[in-house]
């Protein structure tokens, strides 16, 4: 009589509990990698779009987008001066511009809307915050990622 060959049971058991240990130390490393890698691609499309902003002051006579004829005019008008062409005074023109392609998309929101408003900052309704008054860009998100 030959003996059958195979796994037990209990072989089994082992090599399914020695993988479901190696999945529990692995799976949280990818998830921090996924949140440095969003963390990285936000980083920089602050730093383009600020970089942005401010080559558009100073072909602009230092007035920020959004504002013509030294104006602040609807948050519209900002992704308009940002996306489009516009004169030295920040109308539509044909002599400067388009500084984006468009506005990138925030990471973490999942949203590439500008609150320009200065309402309520901070509340995740939009991808980016603009501050009108100073100039100051940066990602409408939660506390955690408020200082980029």
């Amino acid at each position: 009589m030959k003996a059958k060959r195979g796994f037990t049971l209990v072989e089994i058991l082992i090599v399914v509990v020695i993988l479901g240990i190696l999945a529990a130390i692995v799976i949280p490393q990818f998830t921090e990698a996924s949140t440095e890698a969003k963390t990285s691609s936000l980083c920089t499309d602050l730093q383009s779009v600020r970089s942005q902003i401010e080559l558009y002051k100073i072909q602009h006579n230092d007035n920020l987008p959004g504002v013509a004829n030294g104006l602040h005019t609807a948050g519209a008008d900002f992704v308009a001066a940002m996306t489009g062409q516009t004169d030295i005074y920040g109308e539509v023109g044909n002599d400067y511009g388009p500084y984006l392609q468009k506005v990138p998309m925030n990471q973490f929101s999942n949203k590439n809307t500008i609150n320009t408003a200065g309402g309520i900052l901070g509340d995740d309704s939009h991808g980016w915050e603009f501050n009108t008054t100073t100039g100051a860009f940066h990602a409408d998100d939660t506390a955690e990622h408020s200082a980029l």
